[in-house]
């Protein structure tokens, strides 16, 4: 069912080509990343045929498929290809975010590559996961040159310094996340989970200047924070700053959707608008309706 009758786009969706859902085992031993998220078998593997079915179910109207932060380039390459091969044949509703190794040497290429077959940004990525850093390293600034050369988003994977354990917990340090920011401000990110909590950092003045061009999603909120985070979070940044995300398929559209009315009942309707597709619709360049 739809719960608004607004444009939803959903910008934290994860899907894999069918191979990995169907040798979930071999790419545990492959890649150690995959494995800490996904060597509990109750962690589903979604593909893109089933994403689009949720959509449909949840009535979102286009999603971003993010690829994975493997520490293989060839395995990024490959998952790369299905998002685009997928997002290509799905009449717009899917919007391909394609994953590079920025350590290998190829890199550059395959980021040409990938913009020029319809990649509309980079994420969901993993430097920790991936082996590289941050801050005054040759991965920032290809990431920096390849988001300015080919208008990518950068969408990076955030976690909290504080707080419960969970998989994926050890992810990027919201040092190197601010400094990156810092170092490269004309460059777009989309700081996934409410960036770690950088939002709240928003009260130092600096800083707030430093995010202005920052934008932070709401994947897995009811894993993570109370319902007033929408509220706290508006206060500090403002919603033009906020974009929807399930985090699909952890936790289903529809929940996520169903979560977001309850927590933002008490927002004006110009804010859900906002959240919900049309800050997303403008930032990808989406055509309206």
């Amino acid at each position: 069912m739809r719960y608004h009758s607004l444009v939803i786009v959903d910008v934290h969706a994860h899907v894999f080509p069918p191979e990995v859902r169907d040798n979930r085992e071999e790419y545990l031993q492959r890649d150690a990343g995959f494995r800490e998220l996904y060597a509990d078998a109750k962690a589903r593997i979604a593909t893109a045929d089933e994403l689009l079915a949720s959509m449909e179910a949840a009535g979102v109207d286009r999603s971003v498929a993010c690829g994975f932060g493997w520490s293989d380039a060839e395995l990024c390459r490959r998952h790369s290809d299905y998002l685009m091969e997928t997002a290509a044949k799905s009449g717009g509703r899917l919007i391909p975010f394609c994953t590079v190794q920025p350590s290998d040497d190829g890199t550059r290429d395959e980021l040409k590559r990938c913009a020029a077959r319809g990649a509309r940004g980079l994420g969901e990525l993993r430097p920790q996961q991936q082996g590289y850093g941050l801050i005054d390293s040759e991965e920032a600034d290809l990431l920096a040159w390849a988001s300015d050369a080919y208008d990518l988003p950068l969408l990076f994977h955030a976690s909290e310094p504080v707080g419960h354990v969970y998989p994926g917990k050890a992810g990027l340090p919201l040092e190197q996340l601010g400094r990156f920011i810092a170092d490269f401000p004309g460059v777009t990110v989309i700081a996934a989970h409410w960036g770690g909590g950088l939002p709240f950092y928003a009260l130092m003045p600096e800083v707030r200047e430093g995010i202005s061009r920052t934008y932070f999603d709401t994947a897995a909120t009811g894993f993570l924070y109370s319902p007033d985070v929408y509220a706290r979070v508006i206060e500090l940044v403002g919603a033009e700053q906020i974009l929807f995300g399930s985090d699909f398929p952890l936790i289903s559209q529809e929940r996520a959707l169903q979560e977001f009315a309850e927590a933002t009942v008490a927002l004006d309707d110009e804010a859900r608008r906002l959240i919900l597709g049309e800050n997303a619709r403008r930032l990808l360049r989406l055509p309206d309706g």
